[in-house]
């Protein structure tokens, strides 16, 4: 397999995760490059679940290399719970799963910030974030006031929190301190050089695969600004979220629905508020598994897709949670907007005016029956592979992978 970047085309809650693990058994390395624990890439094998927000999902093959990029603001006290909830569950990460020592921690303070400017947004404003410190973490990065976590291997940090904590209004930062004590002390040999792990695993020619949180639309760059997370979750952040340079990628999967969803406040033209979107949303278990927040459901939107393979360069799709679509009769894509008395087959960079589009609609026949235990692209119903090849055509990138279910066994390689 060519190194991958693995990238959310709409906004997040693609299936990920799923993708990763799936593409995982012919890597030897897995790399996260940016976001933190507002990720949430969930992973069903057999009968258990497991929800991820930090670790790569790469870690359920046991002789596979896990690392946490530098693009990455990493919450201690969460990575030293996923990382003791995993070893309970029987899966070791010794010698197999380190963290840059160039990535940013998320301190307790930026959580409270978070929640602060959250509840103090006027209507409109409020950007619906997972509340878990993330953009108040990456504002001190570029401030350049923040905390590596390079810095809790050496003596003085105590000192460097409680002061910034103070800095930031909090009283408390003594008691931070003793609260991330136990936590720096677990996670300190876990913490490397990994862009040089990164570049001799290169140099050797082992199979790298990056994994991308969030998605194409909540990028801080292309995504719909300001409602988006605060990184490059784009293929682009994969060079400067982990110190590879971009002739390292050689290519690039999109992870993409069958249909769309959203979590958190903005612009969403093609939402369905009525039976069809709680019928999306109930089949397609559309709960955050950050926030447990229910997500918002509408129909697949060409416009995004295009888009975000154009941003990306996406080589293939990995097409998920076709199954989800089994009970509907009629299916619709939108294929442009309508904005202002005029037709768009672009994403506007103005939130503002995205809200304002209407979206234009192509209507498919639904194929009503189960396709969950289909494993063949050609056993699939021909309605749902007319359905799927029109979303190749109206995006112009062809199918690598499908999935039509949540276990590993539902999700079937074409290309990739």
């Amino acid at each position: 397999m060519p190194n991958t970047v693995l990238i959310g085309a709409q906004w997040g809650d693609e299936g990920k995760g799923k993708v990763v693990d799936v593409l995982a058994r012919d890597a030897d390395v897995v790399v996260r490059y940016q976001g933190g624990s507002n990720a949430g890439h969930t992973l069903e094998i057999g009968s258990e679940r497991f929800v991820l927000h930090l670790v790569p999902s790469g870690v359920m093959y046991p002789e596979k290399l896990c690392i946490i990029g530098n693009g990455v603001v990493v919450d201690p006290l969460e990575l030293k719970s996923e990382i003791e909830a995993l070893m309970a569950r029987g899966i070791s990460l010794e010698g197999r799963f380190w963290v840059s020592d160039r990535a940013h921690a998320v301190l307790p303070y930026h959580r409270r910030q978070d929640t602060a400017r959250e509840q103090r947004a006027r209507p409109g404003q409020r950007l619906g974030t997972t509340q878990r410190g993330i953009g108040p973490a990456y504002a001190d990065k570029a401030h350049r006031t923040g905390l590596r976590m390079g810095e809790f291997c050496r003596p003085g940090w105590e000192a460097k929190v409680q002061m910034r904590a103070e800095e930031s209004g909090c009283a408390d930062g003594a008691e931070m301190v003793a609260t991330l004590r136990e936590a720096a002390a677990f996670l300190a040999p876990f913490i490397a050089d990994t862009t040089a792990q990164l570049h001799e695993e290169w140099r050797r020619g082992r199979t790298i695969l990056f994994e991308g949180a969030q998605g194409t639309m909540l990028d801080v760059d292309h995504g719909t600004y300001p409602f988006v997370t605060s990184s490059n979750a784009t293929a682009g952040g994969a060079s400067t979220g982990t110190g590879l340079p971009p002739r390292a990628i050689e290519r690039v999967v999109g992870v993409i629905k069958c249909y769309t969803t959203r979590v958190g406040e903005g612009p969403f033209p093609t939402e369905l508020k009525d039976e069809t979107g709680d019928l999306l949303r109930r089949r397609g278990r559309e709960f955050g598994a950050t926030t447990g927040r229910p997500r918002r459901c509408g129909w697949f939107d060409a416009v995004v897709a295009r888009y975000a393979a154009a941003v990306n360069g996406v080589d293939y799709w990995a097409l998920t949670k076709l199954d989800v679509l089994d009970e509907c009769e009629t299916i619709r894509v939108c294929v442009a907007y309508e904005c202002d008395g005029r037709r768009l087959d672009r994403v506007p960079a103005d939130a503002e005016a995205l809200a304002r589009c209407q979206p234009v609609y192509e209507e498919f026949p639904g194929w009503k029956m189960s396709t969950s235990g289909v494993r063949q692209y050609e056993d699939l119903p021909s309605a749902a592979r007319a359905y799927v090849d029109a979303l190749c055509r109206l995006t112009g990138v062809p199918l690598g992978l499908l999935s039509v279910g949540p276990d590993r066994a539902s999700t079937f390689r074409l290309a990739i």
